[in-house]
């Protein structure tokens, strides 16, 4: 791969962009000939050609876009952009995995010395032509960049939702969003409130003041001329009899279905719109929300936020770590959140200004905010970023039993053949893979530790995959001309390497387990 003289990539079709450049342009034609020329009123030709259109600029731009490298640099076009820089100048070619609606997309960004990172519009993976030819792309151009720069990493990072170098502008985003919910909801809860209390203190309306006071309560007689039920979510309706007083009223389903056509029914209108439908048999009724519910509308607002602001505190506190290092997950925070929730939401509902009316309140409030800090504190502690290592020590004595380990290789190899190990055993007839937690060693094969060779533990990075727990390390294992990783929990990878370390050193000298 060092030989690599130059990389270019491109669309791959070079007539199919040219075709919807041509029906872009008879679009364009088609709308000025019959808006300008004839100077006729839209019509379908105009929508024809507005929709041909877009065709154009999309072909437009995959026949210029282009990418190219070679030993002075790496440069890119675009259909209203060109960007280049000389590889002493870039430091790292990676991939960024996006994650799509039916598959992963792989795109390469190059991230220059300057800090900026380029996203290049080619290659995309997976390709036409699979995934290979994608990361055979990448390694060309990673191969460049060895020879006639001075890469920063050693290896191929990738970046996925993950890992510490995602980008975090959408969580910014939606947190802002939440944001704004809570103190919308927070802005309703006095209006809510007083519309409620009016409400129920309206008194009947006096005959002489009917006509002006929109406050008090107007009792009217109508017929059910029919009904009708929505199966799903939307309104129902409730129709009268000549329209009167008004055509229909949009109900609930439930209240719809209580209603029959001739029944006489007893209308009571506030603020001119029908509040209450009341017959013999059924009747119904305006929800008018409190303001405790709205108080927990904004709570929920808020702890939403929390949860989400907790994914931009994360990557705030990995800020340092490599790129491609799986951040610890933020489920804790959830955890914090949902256990304040336990709390608070009923306490919001009760009290809607968050006031409390009794001592009882005020023990209710102190109590789950402690409990609320002790769950954020111990979700701060859980996630953050604990160097590779054994966690907690495993001092369990290597015996004759055997014991089932979680753990998997992440390539395959002889003894792990299409990745089929799920588990590691480890006992008197030494290591080995197997497909299931046990008991018994059915279908596993056992693992030539006299030539795996330890090189580095380390945490988990975007390329091992998303098979991989976060909470697991993986170690990086010399395997004649190649290298193996082996992912599993601090405290079990710990275990088996120093099982892998006691076997080897059990084997007697000159015997299949001698170096």
């Amino acid at each position: 791969m060092s030989s690599v003289p130059e990389v270019t990539c491109r669309t791959r079709s070079k007539r199919l962009p040219w075709f919807f450049v041509a029906a872009g342009a008879a679009g364009f034609l088609l709308v000025v000939a019959r808006l300008v020329i004839t100077g006729g009123p839209p019509d379908r030709w105009v929508l024809i050609g507005l929709l041909l259109m877009p065709l154009g600029v999309g072909g437009a731009y995959a026949a210029v876009v282009r990418v190219h490298a070679d030993a002075d640099g790496l440069s890119y076009r675009t259909l209203l952009r060109r960007r280049g820089a000389r590889w002493e100048d870039i430091a790292d070619v990676r991939v960024n995995l996006q994650r799509g609606r039916h598959s992963d997309i792989h795109r390469v960004e190059v991230v220059t010395r300057g800090g900026a990172v380029w996203r290049l519009p080619l290659p995309v993976g997976p390709s036409s032509e699979g995934q290979k030819a994608f990361d055979g792309t990448v390694e060309e151009l990673r191969a460049l960049h060895r020879r006639h720069g001075t890469p920063e990493s050693d290896h191929l990072v990738v970046i996925t939702g993950r890992t510490a170098g995602r980008r975090g502008g959408l969580p910014a985003v939606v947190c802002a969003l939440f944001l704004a919910g809570a103190a919308l909801a927070a802005w309703f809860v006095p209006v809510v409130a007083e519309t409620r209390l009016a409400w129920t203190s309206a008194a009947p309306c006096a005959a002489e003041s009917a006509a002006h006071d929109r406050d008090c309560l107007t009792t009217l007689s109508s017929v059910i001329a029919r009904t009708e039920v929505k199966k799903g979510k939307g309104n129902s309706y409730l129709y009268f009899a000549g329209g009167r007083p008004i055509d229909r009223l949009a109900v609930s389903r439930e209240g719809a279905r209580g209603f029959e056509a001739g029944d006489r029914v007893r209308l009571t209108v506030w603020r001119g719109e029908v509040r209450e439908v009341v017959g013999e048999e059924h009747a119904w009724r305006e929800h008018f929300p409190g303001a405790g519910e709205v108080t927990v509308l904004a709570a929920l607002c808020v702890l939403a936020a929390g949860m989400t602001g907790s994914v931009i505190v994360q990557r705030r506190r990995g800020r340092r770590l490599p790129a491609d290092e799986v951040m610890p997950s933020s489920a804790p925070f959830a955890g914090a959140a949902v256990g304040t929730a336990v709390w608070a939401l009923p306490y919001c509902y009760q009290h809607p200004t968050l006031v409390p009316d009794a001592p009882g309140d005020v023990v209710w409030a102190g109590l789950g905010s402690l409990a609320s800090l002790a769950l954020v504190l111990w979700a701060w502690r859980a996630t953050r970023v604990r160097p590779p290592g054994p966690g907690t020590p495993d001092s369990t004595p290597l015996d004759d039993e055997d014991v089932f380990l979680p753990a998997r290789f992440l390539e395959s190899t002889d003894y792990n053949p299409n990745g089929f190990g799920t588990h590691i055993v480890l006992g008197a007839d030494g290591p080995a893979v197997t497909p299931h937690p046990g008991p018994g060693r059915f279908a596993a094969r056992p693992i030539p530790v006299e030539r795996l060779v330890v090189r580095t533990v380390r945490r988990p990075r975007g390329g091992d995959g998303d098979t991989v727990p976060k909470s697991w390390d993986v170690a990086e294992l010399d395997d004649g001309d190649r290298v193996i990783r082996l992912a599993a929990a601090p405290a079990h990878l710990g275990r088996i390497l120093r099982a892998f370390t006691a076997t080897d050193e059990a084997a007697p000298a000159g015997g299949p387990g001698a170096r």
